[in-house]
């Protein structure tokens, strides 16, 4: 009797993990690490260099500037829907065309960006570095279009967990993996600086051949046959009138679902609580005592676990449960973190503490990030405006990030670190009320509704 019972959840274990070792899921991991080394090398490990290199630190302030393509992606990812790769997209299919085009333009950049030297000419190391970014924005474009449309939809969140994963590897290796190649090269290769980064960042252009395998490996989406067709149909449009139409019909697409508006504003809100509360959260850390040093080794060695784990939690969650409920998990979740950093405020400097809070911190953001992600993936079905419509709706959730947390340095500066993370936490009280207003009018499970079918 009792091992009846136990069969389903048994076999409910088994499924869950046996979905990770799925060839299209193993694919997706596989580009995630891909995405996740190029925003590092124009991030920290850019900075780092141009630092040891004796410029300026207004300068590498500003180089803040080239991850603007990450932010304005959304304004060519029509052409990604529209528009075919001459050669590449006859010989791979239309989505790994792509894929393929944007990862020998992102190989291409990181080795220009290798070439240069900030000491001689930052200006050319902006440019190479704006080429870089908007070369990974590309990428990033066709991975979700590519995972949105050759996964289904009870594998939306395993893939998500397997590509945030791989993601943060990729980004381990072009950040801590980066400098660590740099001092070796240096020390025991006896390498100059320049020779020394040169090497480095070709090293890391080698890195994206991950995301070629992938690409290589994959299968094209069963969707993209209609595609296909529709692109033939207007094969005689000119490019950018075909791009323009796209954008048009995405949003009027989407527009067309049932309670678009609200689920825009959702998407909006969801994601602004946890953006406040990092937005000043090194400076919180470092005001308490903590050294570089105690930081960087707690978030990149307990961070970075948690946050793999995290990913592989949420992708269990958003299997498990309705949709609806996973996001109430991952909303009250992230609330939970926002409160351990209160705590922390309230402890002050104390290393076990720390390692509990940043635990706390990355398994729950990566937990919520997660199923965030599967409910952005099911809104966006139609093969047609995949990229363009997700790629909006990955914009909208910056906004907190990227707009409403620049006066969060006022409200820090007003209330104390405490209170300043109580005011973050009740700004995730509008989510919560929409996503109850959501749930009660039959939102998700129009959503499942279709899922099933």
């Amino acid at each position: 009797m009792n091992s009846a019972s136990e069969s389903p959840a048994k076999l409910g274990w088994r499924e869950g993990l046996a979905v990770y070792l799925k060839p299209r899921v193993l694919v997706i991991m596989l580009l995630g690490f891909s995405g996740g080394v190029p925003i590092i090398l124009v991030g920290s490990t850019l900075q780092a260099w141009m630092k040891l290199s004796g410029i300026d630190i207004r300068t590498i302030g500003l180089f803040a500037a080239v991850a603007i393509p990450y932010n304005i992606k959304f304004l060519w990812a029509p052409l990604v829907d529209s528009l075919d790769v001459p050669l590449l997209s006859r010989t791979l299919g239309r989505r790994r065309g792509w894929l393929m085009f944007s990862q020998i333009l992102l190989i291409a950049a990181i080795v220009l960006l290798a070439l240069c030297d900030p000491a001689v000419s930052p200006l050319m190391v902006a440019v190479a570095a704006l080429l870089v970014a908007t070369s990974s924005a590309t990428q990033d474009i066709l991975i979700d279009a590519f995972r949105v449309e050759s996964l289904p939809e009870n594998e939306q969140a395993a893939g998500m967990a397997s590509y945030v994963a791989a993601y943060r590897i990729g980004s381990l290796v072009a950040g801590a993996g980066a400098l660590f190649l740099v001092a070796y090269l240096q020390d025991s290769l006896k390498l100059g600086d320049p020779a020394a980064w040169t090497a480095c960042y070709v090293t890391m252009a080698a890195c994206i051949l991950v995301g070629v395998l992938a690409t290589l490996v994959a299968k094209e989406p069963e969707k993209s046959r209609a595609v296909s067709a529709n692109h033939a149909a207007h094969a005689r449009e000119t490019s950018l009138k075909r791009a323009f139409t796209t954008a048009v019909d995405s949003f009027r697409d989407f527009l067309s679902q049932h309670l678009a508006i609200a689920a825009l504003i959702f998407v909006t809100l969801f994601k602004l609580a946890d953006a406040l509360a990092f937005s000043l959260l090194t400076p919180f850390v470092l005001g308490l005592g903590f050294s570089l040093t105690q930081v960087g080794t707690i978030r990149n060695g307990i961070g970075f676990i948690a946050a793999v784990l995290g990913g592989f939690a949420g992708g269990f969650i958003a299997r498990t449960f309705s949709l609806s409920a996973s996001l109430w998990i991952g909303a009250l979740l992230q609330t939970t973190m926002i409160a351990a950093f209160a705590v922390q405020a309230l402890i002050g400097m104390d290393v076990a503490a720390l390692s509990v809070t940043t635990a706390i911190e990355f398994f729950f953001d990566s937990v919520g990030t997660v199923i965030f992600v599967a409910y952005l993936s099911a809104l966006c079905r139609n093969p047609l405006y995949t990229a363009t419509q997700f790629a909006l709706l990955t914009a909208l959730a910056a906004v907190g990030r990227n707009v409403v947390s620049l006066g969060s340095g006022y409200i820090a500066f007003a209330t104390g670190w405490v209170w300043f993370f109580v005011v973050c936490a009740l700004a995730g009280v509008p989510s919560f009320l929409l996503l109850a207003w959501l749930q009660r009018h039959g939102h998700f499970a129009r959503i499942d509704k279709r899922a099933s079918h």
